[in-house]
């Protein structure tokens, strides 16, 4: 399984018709690394699990996931990170990585929604199979966009190249006529 490291780009809390979304962005190590954007669909009340995570509210009462949190740590042991393992369809699947009190890794498979509302909560690393980012990112559009830069460059390099001074030879006065 070859991973990539994950960062959460933004979370969509739709309502009604609208769609509630995670994006996720790969982790820029280098800056050669061309990103790319994971779109998880998931439901509102998940979407704001998440969000609650990244902004935490004061003196509230315990949501699930912090009481998953608390009990992993209470039984000696702690979560190391969260995975996004495959893709089938429009339904992804994840795991969290557990590390017991003896140092095994436990895997737990769980929604991406719940294991990313952990993760954010817990400050651990989001990381994705290759193989999901093969399967469901989307476009770097961006690249794309370079890509036709490079092409119109090139056409406008071949144009000048085949200029000849000949092709400027208009004297003083005249005009080209068609």
């Amino acid at each position: 399984m070859s991973l990539r490291k994950m960062d959460i780009k933004s979370v969509v809390v739709g309502g009604g018709p609208l769609t509630s979304l995670v994006v996720l962005r790969t982790h820029e190590e280098h800056v050669h690394d061309t990103p790319r954007e994971l779109p998880i669909r998931i439901g509102s009340v998940e979407a704001t699990a998440i969000t609650m995570g990244v902004s935490p509210r004061q003196g509230g009462r315990p949501m699930t996931h912090d009481l998953l949190a608390s009990a992993i740590d209470s039984l000696g042991g702690h979560c190391a990170a969260v995975r996004i393992t495959s893709v089938q369809g429009t339904t992804f699947f994840a795991q969290i990585d557990l590390v017991r009190m003896d140092g095994e890794h436990v895997y737990l498979d769980a929604r991406p929604s719940d294991a990313l509302a952990l993760a954010v909560r817990e400050g651990i690393p989001v990381f994705a199979d290759e193989s999901v980012l093969s399967t469901a990112a989307l476009p770097d559009f961006r690249s794309v966009e370079k890509d036709e830069e490079n092409r119109e460059m090139a056409k406008f390099h071949d144009f000048v190249e085949s200029l000849s001074p000949e092709d400027f030879n208009v004297a003083p006065g005249e005009k080209d006529e068609e």
